[in-house]
């Protein structure tokens, strides 16, 4: 047996009765107007009938620079939300007919830097740098130089694109959707201290703080705790409101784990959700949210939309703009179950 040869960019041009230059303008978009419909169809048609392909790897090596986008992240293979990441960021990519690669350093800065330069080995150029929880991030010094855009984070020296949720503007919609039912007794669990800088502490907090003066209202500090963002932290924070002077009515909690242990505290009190006091989460997590018995009201973080955005600025070339940029994506309510008006009035 022989092996089937490949087929070249010549043998294209004999078929479609045409230079090897015309085929090369065709096939690299650049055949318009220097190149008739009629041409460039007999260029296509000689293409599919000999499943002709580019070389990509010599046009890497010939252009320096790859038809791949380069997606480092580090949990992009645990983190629940990260496929979705993934996935809007390929889904952008395909468009332009380009594929992605995708590492995951497990917050491992050996596995980053070798990744990074294996990836530029390739003539990868473009790359999406991806936190799994938003917060201050640093790029590889490695990836200085090249066009990068951050998501699901932000870069404290404004020197790098990023892409991320509008924490504040989701924060105060949910405590807005808690209002709106009729709540004013209002209290929150926060997932960090507002000391640790964290977006998504601060950010959600601000917006809180927001919609509850918004409505001539005062922040009552005994109503507000900080916690580290886990189901243990809604627990006991959940408790401790409980037992205050004036327990809420309502609970806006700053991610669905904390709701979760917030749930399990009621549960114990013999409260029911929404009748005696509603709860409300941030996050939108599908293994945990639709499943909670009420299911959940809580704000989706858009984490398809960063993906795909990402890309986005990195294919149109809007990654290549100097200067601090940040864009911030808005974050739905996905109303469920476990928000009603509060029973006899605020």
């Amino acid at each position: 047996m022989t092996a089937r040869r490949t087929p070249t960019m010549w043998d294209v041009a004999r078929v479609a009765g045409v230079s090897q230059a015309t085929v090369s303008l065709v096939l690299n978009g650049a055949g318009t107007p220097r190149v008739s419909a009629a041409t460039q169809q007999r260029v296509r048609e000689a293409v599919r009938e000999l499943g002709y392909r580019t070389n990509a790897t010599a046009k890497a090596l010939r252009e320096r620079v790859a038809e791949l986008i380069g997606f480092i992240g580090d949990e992009v293979a645990s983190a629940p939300f990260a496929g979705e990441m993934v996935e809007g960021a390929q889904e952008r990519a395909w468009q332009d007919g380009q594929l992605m690669v995708v590492v995951n350093t497990n917050g491992r800065a050996e596995i980053e830097s070798s990744a990074v330069e294996q990836m530029l080995s390739h003539q990868v150029r473009r790359f999406v740098y991806a936190s799994m929880y938003n917060r201050p991030v640093t790029i590889p010094e490695g990836l200085r130089g090249y066009e990068v855009v951050i998501i699901n984070a932000i870069d404290p020296s404004g020197s790098t694109w990023s892409v991320s949720p509008d924490e504040a503007t989701g924060g105060r919609e949910a405590t807005e959707h808690l209002l709106a039912a009729g709540h004013r007794r209002i209290g929150m669990i926060d997932i960090e201290t507002l000391e640790s800088g964290l977006p998504a502490a601060v950010g959600r907090y601000q917006g809180y703080v927001e919609a509850i003066e918004a409505v001539g209202l005062r922040v009552d500090p005994s109503q507000v705790r900080f916690g580290g963002g886990g189901p243990e932290h809604g627990y006991i924070h959940a408790l401790s409101l409980l037992d205050g002077p004036e327990p809420p009515t309502a609970i806006f909690c700053a991610n669905d784990r904390t709701a979760w242990g917030a749930y399990q505290a009621l549960q114990e009190r013999g409260l029911r959700i929404p009748d005696d006091i509603s709860i409300a989460g941030f996050d939108n997590q599908e293994t945990l949210a639709p499943w909670l018995r009420p299911a959940l009201t809580t704000m989706n973080l858009p984490f398809r939309e960063m993906g795909w955005a990402a890309a986005d600025l990195l294919l149109t070339g809007g990654a290549r703009n100097g200067g601090s940029t940040m864009m911030r994506l808005h974050c739905d309510l996905v109303s469920r179950d476990s928000v009603a008006p509060p029973r006899g009035g605020a």
